[in-house]
């Protein structure tokens, strides 16, 4: 299923059933009367917050979105059948906003959320809602109140305990298929993740989820390279765990150029905590991997740590210091109990 975190749709509510005009004519009831009943209300357009969804492919297919008008009114003062809701089942995570793409309209992050779009016009009156003392006969109805129609942006940003940062060919995707049962794209060029993905890793008695987001590079806040559009993923991560590629030519330019971004987006992103991983210690010398934390340590108060995917070194410290930073980020973060059997763990350090 391919990674979609953005959609636009158009949707409309019902309109109102339209009221009847009708007369009794029951036999020997002598001057019957006015009995038309009112229309039915138009079916609402509903967002529902669901389990099991984690991209907005589907809205990529079904842009349009149309609930049922109300049935309209009947003889013997009957009210019109109301129109069927139309239910939008859209993943947590997911931000509703207006046509402007900046007025939010609902921040869906919990299973079961319901919010209504577009409420169903009212059904019109019938003919028996005007009978008086002064007018015994109503030939008036009302056509219903027609339903609410407009165009509406989808936003997903995935929901995750720690998120993935640093520039193209960091080893982000390296460390998140080591550490969970993901398997996201791993190549030798640039730009190899083109999606967000999410693996649920498993260390010692805890879990948690752990979102790789795209390489990032200078200028990302202004659309360089893959944008700006996914660092909205990193906005919901508790923890920022950065990585920074120990054999690069500059492992400490580097650092500063994600931490550039990460300030220049805005949202707060800079202030979030973070735990600093040198990757690709197997292939630099105990040295070469002294210095760079040495000079990493000189820049940022954020803890550092010297990890290999490939062989799994420094991997156990490194997630007992992200656990513990995630339960400092939100004390009642999802960091749960591993299950004893099943479950979706792929990894354990022993």
């Amino acid at each position: 299923m391919k990674f979609l975190d953005q959609a636009k749709i158009h949707i409309k509510s019902g309109d109102g059933g339209s009221g009847c005009m009708s007369f009794r004519r029951d036999a020997f009831i002598e001057f019957g009367g006015p009995d038309g009943g009112d229309g039915g209300r138009g079916g609402d357009v509903v967002a529902v917050c669901v389990d099991g969804l984690n991209t907005l492919i589907d809205y990529r297919y079904q842009q349009h979105f149309k609930a049922k008008t109300g049935r309209s009114g009947g003889g013997q003062q009957k009210t019109g059948r109301s129109g069927e809701t139309v239910h939008i089942h859209l993943p947590v995570g997911t931000q509703i906003l207006e046509d402007d793409q900046e007025t939010l309209i609902a921040d869906l992050v919990e299973v079961g959320q319901e919010v209504v779009l577009a409420r169903g016009g009212d059904g019109g009156f019938g003919n028996a809602r005007y009978k008086s003392s002064t007018n015994r006969t109503p030939r008036k109805v009302m056509p219903g109140w027609p339903g609410v129609e407009k165009s509406l942006w989808l936003r997903l940003k995935l929901i995750a305990d720690a998120g993935l940062v640093g520039l193209p060919n960091a080893g982000k995707s390296t460390l998140l298929s080591t550490l969970s049962k993901a398997r996201p794209k791993i190549a030798a060029y640039p730009f190899t993740t083109l999606h967000p993905g999410l693996g649920v890793v498993g260390f010692s008695d805890r879990e948690f989820v752990l979102a790789d987001i795209p390489g990032l590079i200078e200028g990302a806040h202004d659309g360089a390279g893959l944008g700006h559009r996914f660092l909205g993923h990193v906005e919901r991560c508790g923890v920022l765990l950065h990585l920074v590629d120990g054999t690069a030519d500059d492992p400490i330019r580097s650092y500063h150029t994600v931490r550039g971004e990460l300030e220049a987006y805005g949202a707060d992103l800079g202030k979030k905590l973070e735990i600093i991983a040198i990757t690709k210690a197997d292939a630099m010398d105990a040295d070469t991997v002294k210095i760079v934390t040495d000079l990493l340590a000189d820049v940022t108060n954020a803890p550092v740590y010297a990890i290999s995917a490939l062989t799994r070194h420094g991997l156990d410290a490194l997630l007992t210091a992200l656990i513990a930073q995630m339960e400092n980020a939100q004390p009642n973060a999802n960091v749960t109990s591993r299950p004893k059997e099943g479950g979706r763990i792929a990894w354990s350090p022993h």
